[in-house]
């Protein structure tokens, strides 16, 4: 058996016992693969920059049914592709522009590309978004909701229609947990797909922000139809048999 043979199958059985593990450290692969905790990480760390598992703190986690993970834990998975979605998204926005950016981190990596506008108004529910604006005084942000959501770091809840009614919007972006032609843009989170629903609403373009791992993945709850959607902004690991159906539904799919 030759080396690259072994070192392909060492990995898809690390990703078969994290799966049925759902997480497991550095130092239990180590012991039960029988080598050292440097060569495991150069394996996580390989599978991860194939999106099918994600490290963090030492650990590795499962991504096939995962759970909905913190913020912080979710700004690690795929991070490259989320600088190069973020940057081709920021492109579509010009000065004076009012747009929107759900609490995704997707949308989250548009951000600091957004800061050399002149004038800009966000509209956002993403604390963490709010705070990163935070040195970008010439730049408006009008937080929509009323509860705290933590795993989120979003607000959720009544929000002030009259307000969302008066803003014209010219473009939104919102992440996803999937992406199908039947279902559109899905999310788990039902006060979160509430909150995305009314945002969806308010713009003239609703952009789809999401890297290749939700092509084919149908969430619990469509939160924007295929017919609500002009763009999706995706990586180059995107499936084609996935992409060219949405995009003969009229949507415009740009990868990067």
């Amino acid at each position: 058996m030759g080396k690259q043979h072994r070192l392909a199958e060492r990995r898809q059985q690390i990703l078969a016992s994290v799966e049925e593990a759902g997480q497991l450290s550095v130092e239990d692969l180590s012991d039960r693969f029988d080598v050292s905790a440097v060569t495991i990480r150069q394996d996580l760390q390989a599978l991860s920059e194939q999106g099918l598992l994600l490290r963090v703190r030492g650990r590795a986690l499962a991504v096939t049914g995962m759970p909905e993970y913190s913020f912080d834990i979710r700004q690690q998975q795929q991070a490259a592709q989320k600088v190069r979605i973020g940057q081709t998204a920021a492109r579509l926005v010009e000065n004076g522009d009012t747009i929107i950016l759900d609490a995704s981190t997707t949308a989250q990596a548009i951000i600091p590309y957004l800061k050399p506008l002149s004038e800009l108004t966000v509209i956002t529910n993403s604390l963490r978004a709010a705070m990163n604006l935070l040195d970008a005084p010439h730049i408006q942000v009008i937080m929509p909701g009323t509860h705290l959501r933590h795993v989120s770091l979003s607000l959720i809840g009544e929000v002030d229609n009259s307000l969302l009614a008066r803003m014209n919007v010219r473009l939104g972006f919102f992440g996803a947990q999937g992406i199908t032609v039947e279902s559109g843009l899905t999310d788990v989170n039902m006060q979160e797909v509430a909150m995305k629903r009314l945002m969806v609403e308010r713009c003239q373009q609703v952009v789809g922000v999401i890297d290749a791992r939700k092509w084919g993945r149908a969430a619990t709850i469509t939160f924007a139809h295929l017919s609500q959607l002009h763009t999706v902004i995706t990586d180059k690991n995107a499936p084609e048999p996935l992409v060219n159906p949405v995009r003969q539904k009229g949507v415009d799919v740009i990868i990067v």
